[in-house]
């Protein structure tokens, strides 16, 4: 339901470290199997990590409902589980994850309930955000140790490395990766990394935005595999990972290029620099969310840093000018780099997504 790789998150976090049994209703068992390449077997469910992933199929099977609901991001459960839901001897806890964001709006609605037009069943509404007021953020309860130790483990991130294909690169070069949705100026910011006078080493994750980065090279594709290099700028086309794999890659760069939601936070937890390309919607609406991101994200941070963050970010996301904003994210790269480590930290303080989701069954309905 919903974004899979949100929803495989909470999933497994749900299953490994809260002890639930969790069952994950998909409609697109292929966009699971990318996700996750270890899950193995055609059977339904799909058991990997404790969780049950199940094929959201026409006519949906019938099924006892669970006694708790979770609705990612508005997906609708179909009606005949909805009738299985209000047929319980106790109506089951129902909840609507929603999308994240940083709008200070949420802290107000979150928890709250809505009832059901006609049946005995209340919806109750779970924004994830940035506030100890809101969702939180999804967390594994070890991943700062496990990203130290691998950080600091140079064979390890070597080998990582290697594994997905990348060749052995100048030490000095500044890895960057690319993770973004199209985007029509990618190949002059990658004409100004190419003469920058310092190399760069692009990792690219195939998806959405391979076309523009081929566009460069006057390719209309590249496939998994390939290195180009065009001056002081190379290239490396690697394969779709799994998540605990894109986290090594983040972790890694110097600079990471994301999008969306799930490799949004995952960027943040990271502790380094990075560039969201946030999803566009109708009528400019994502502009208010990226604003009151970066409202947040730089409340405290120092000039010349803030504008240089900003001026990129806005460019990005407007398909502007990138390249002429780079020079000054470029100067502000090593105070950049200090602020996403003090940022994650500070993040981390709060509680995850995860165990506020858990508490939700102690809270009265509102």
């Amino acid at each position: 339901m919903g974004d899979i790789g949100v929803c495989w998150r909470l999933a497994r976090a749900l299953a490994l470290y809260h002890g639930r049994r969790v069952r994950l209703w998909v409609d697109d068992v292929d966009a699971f199997r990318r996700l996750c390449p270890e899950a193995v077997g055609e059977s339904d469910p799909i058991v990997f990590e404790r969780v049950e992933v199940w094929h959201w199929r026409e006519p949906f099977p019938r099924v006892d409902a669970a006694d708790v609901v979770v609705e990612a991001f508005a997906c609708d459960p179909p009606s005949a589980y909805v009738e299985a839901m209000a047929s319980r001897p106790s109506a089951p806890l129902w909840i609507n994850l929603e999308y994240l964001t940083a709008e200070a709006w949420i802290d107000g609605v979150h928890g709250m309930a809505s009832p059901h037009p006609r049946l005995p069943l209340v919806k109750r509404f779970f924004f994830p955000g940035f506030s100890p007021a809101s969702g939180g953020l999804l967390r594994e309860p070890d991943l700062f140790a496990e990203r130290d130790r691998f950080l600091a483990d140079a064979s390890a991130v070597d080998g990582f490395l290697r594994r997905i294909g990348c060749a052995p690169g100048e030490p000095e070069a500044r890895r960057v990766s690319m993770f973004a949705y199209e985007q029509p100026r990618l190949p002059a910011l990658m004409a100004v990394w190419a003469s920058g006078g310092a190399p760069i080493r692009l990792i690219v994750p195939e998806g959405r935005v391979i076309a523009d980065v081929a566009a460069f090279f006057s390719r209309d594709s590249l496939v998994v595999g390939e290195k180009l290099s065009s001056g002081d700028l190379s290239v490396e086309v690697v394969p779709f990972m799994s998540q605990r794999d894109y986290d090594r890659l983040l972790w890694c760069c110097d600079l990471n290029f994301v999008r969306g939601e799930d490799s949004f936070v995952r960027a943040q937890w990271a502790g380094k620099p990075f560039v969201w390309h946030i999803y566009r919607q109708d009528e400019g609406a994502h502009r208010v969310k990226l604003e009151a991101f970066l409202d947040r994200y730089l409340s405290c941070a120092e000039e010349p840093m803030a504008t240089a963050v900003r001026d990129m970010w806005r460019a990005w996301n407007d398909h502007d000018d990138a390249a002429a904003a780079w020079p000054a994210l470029l100067a502000a790269m090593p105070a950049l780099a200090s602020h996403g480590r003090r940022w994650a930290d500070d993040l981390s303080a709060g509680e995850d997504l995860a165990s506020a989701l858990v508490k939700l069954e102690e809270v009265p309905v509102k």
